[in-house]
């Protein structure tokens, strides 16, 4: 028996060595959803993924639906940011207009482009958000979103997300946002969640985002989010921002500059990967705006 017992390990041991070599990576990689969740303005990037509580820019519906009625504008953003590491790609459309009623909507297009060479993957990814004040100080908001995915990775799904917004002062802004409501089965569109929290002290910005996964893994993952601006000249905006990602267990750092003027602007900014793939990216946002 023990000859048996002995020669059945022998033969188990380089098995099971090379299901744990490849499981430990697998548990520290980015899931497919990820790319999806990780698009925003150069602004957003600059601060470091923090901006779902702000209601600042017209691509407030892709994060808190309900911060689009947090301030009454008229916006309309051009977003397109590079990788140069990763190969990836993104622009993006937003026009977000909460002046004209007090129900306030928008909508966004944003066209990526994933992975190198026969990775290649293509999507277009539609949204339409609303926001309605329920009184002065509480906001909610729905939007629907289309993804259509081709190229190495297939994708043809509609889902939601849902928000709240908390303002108990014009200063201070803290809500929470459900994401992918609708179970597709797609592991494109897989559901999270957000707890954010801002501050608009004049001059000075500053954001925190909690992004939790319950899904993915057996595991929770949360990915933490902060950053702050501040306003030079009332026209030069400086921000910084940073982030630590909860599925490869590694920092990414934000920075980024701004003009601004009364009817609209730009933003520039660069964020550093720590880990993972190491990714450079690179984003210019133009905008308009007004009040």
């Amino acid at each position: 028996m023990w000859p048996r017992l002995t020669l059945l390990l022998a033969l188990a041991f380089p098995v099971l060595a090379q299901a744990q070599e490849v499981a430990a990576p697998d548990l520290f990689r980015k899931p497919r959803a990820e790319d999806l969740r990780d698009l925003q303005s150069a602004r957003g990037y600059g601060m470091g993924g923090a901006w779902r509580a702000l209601g600042l820019g017209a691509e407030a519906g892709l994060g808190n639906p309900a911060a689009l009625a947090a301030f009454r504008t008229y916006r309309v953003e051009l977003t397109g940011a590079w990788d140069w590491v990763g190969q990836d790609a993104s622009g993006m459309v937003a026009v977000a207009d909460s002046s004209t009623s007090a129900v306030a909507a928008g909508v966004s297009y944003q066209l990526v482009s994933l992975g190198k060479g026969v990775e290649r993957t293509t999507a277009h990814l539609n949204t339409v958000a609303m926001g309605i004040p329920i009184a002065n100080s509480f906001l909610i908001g729905v939007s629907s979103r289309y993804l259509l995915m081709r190229g190495a990775r297939q994708a043809n799904a509609i889902t939601g997300d849902a928000g709240i917004l908390f303002r108990p002062s014009e200063a201070i802004s803290l809500g929470v946002s459900a994401h992918n409501l609708i179970n597709t089965r797609n592991p494109e569109l897989t559901r999270y969640y957000s707890a954010h929290a801002g501050l608009l002290a004049g001059l000075l910005s500053v954001a925190a985002d909690v992004r939790a996964d319950f899904e993915t893994h057996s595991r929770t993952t949360l990915t933490y989010s902060g950053g702050v601006e501040y306003v030079f000249g009332q026209s030069f905006p400086v921000r910084a921002g940073y982030t630590w990602d909860g599925f490869t267990r590694s920092s990414q750092l934000g920075a980024g500059i701004g003009l601004m003027t009364p009817g609209g602007g730009l933003d520039l900014s660069y964020r550093h990967d720590m880990g993972g793939e190491k990714g450079k990216l690179v984003a210019l946002t133009f905008k308009v705006q007004v009040r």
